[in-house]
């Protein structure tokens, strides 16, 4: 595996940088102020932009002088349909290099972030796809109820990190100094991460994703790693500074989204169903429930919870019904 020091590092990327984005000029200047401070250069970018006003285009004409100075090429593209996997399905569309690489709008790379997310897809050329590893959404030790439930899911005692387990229950990379840098993993985030373009499916995520688009990158991750190793790439750090949006407001319709969207990767794409995964879905539901009432947070959000997975519910029913 090459180092850091590595002289070929010197050259400009073959990977096209792809960030959907909607009325959010100030915080993907930070983002692209981030990129701009690694120590390697991207042969492109493009945003694809959903806002109501130009100030995100405006944003993009000034960073894309700043990218140019470099070698960089910055495309604003206005978006013809929004939602983050239809944004993202446009830019791969106008991408012309033969690596990928999502990023969500909100983010902060740490140094050297990029060299090390290239040096492990590099590693081996069966890797589809690596991602960074985000220091404040991460892994963490299940407790004694937690470890139950995944051993009731999964049917084995662990490691459970990066895993899908049940009716596509994903659960983050482990953060630990005595990992490897290179980890595989069943499942990867678009929050940052670098695709083969090769191992893509065309277009890489599919209509059924709209809006928020929850569970388009476990559907993207897990269809390529049918033919492709995944790994994260631990030592290839970003700050994920999640912002609020009116696409997160309704709790109800998130409720029913990953509901649906849950349920369409397991049924889909994992080839999960008959019994087993339905009592599987009931047991989770049962214990998020369980769980919810543990905080005030929790007890407050059990309604619209449950309206939200009702009507999840019915949705599945009814497609289901209407493929019969």
């Amino acid at each position: 595996m090459k180092t850091l020091n590595d002289k070929t590092l010197a050259q400009s990327l073959p990977v096209t940088a792809i960030i959907a984005t909607k009325d959010r000029a100030a915080i993907l200047g930070r983002t692209l102020d981030s990129l701009k401070a690694q120590s390697v250069v991207i042969a492109e970018i493009v945003v694809v932009d959903g806002s109501r006003d130009d100030q995100t285009q405006q944003e993009c004409l000034r960073q894309a002088a700043l990218f140019e100075t470099v070698g960089g090429t910055l495309i604003h593209e206005r978006a013809i349909k929004l939602g983050a996997a239809a944004q993202r399905n446009q830019g791969c569309f106008l991408a012309t290099q033969p690596v990928l690489w999502f990023l969500d709008d909100d983010i902060l790379l740490e140094p050297e972030c990029l060299t090390r997310l290239w040096l492990a897809l590099q590693s081996d050329s069966k890797i589809g796809g690596v991602n960074a590893m985000i220091t404040n959404q991460c892994y963490v030790s299940p407790g004694r109820a937690s470890r139950l439930m995944y051993l009731l899911l999964s049917g084995h005692k662990g490691p459970y990190a990066g895993k899908i387990i049940g009716p596509c229950i994903n659960l983050l990379p482990e953060d630990r100094d005595d990992l490897p840098e290179v980890i595989p993993t069943d499942w990867m985030n678009t929050t940052c991460t670098l695709y083969r373009r090769e191992a893509l499916p065309n277009p890489p995520f599919g209509s059924h994703f709209t809006g928020y688009s929850m569970y388009e990158d476990v559907t993207l991750s897990a269809t390529v790693g049918k033919k492709w190793k995944l790994a994260n790439a631990r030592t290839a750090r970003i700050f994920h500074d999640t912002q609020p949006g009116s696409h997160k407001s309704d709790p109800v319709d998130l409720a029913r989204m990953a509901f649906v969207n849950r349920h369409y990767v397991a049924r889909h794409v994992l080839n999960r169903d008959g019994i087993g995964y339905v009592l599987s879905v009931i047991v989770w539901e049962l214990f998020q429930i369980a769980a919810s009432l543990a905080s005030n947070q929790g007890r407050r959000g059990i309604i619209p919870g449950l309206r939200g997975k009702m009507n999840g519910l019915f949705e599945v029913l009814k497609t289901k019904g209407n493929h019969e």
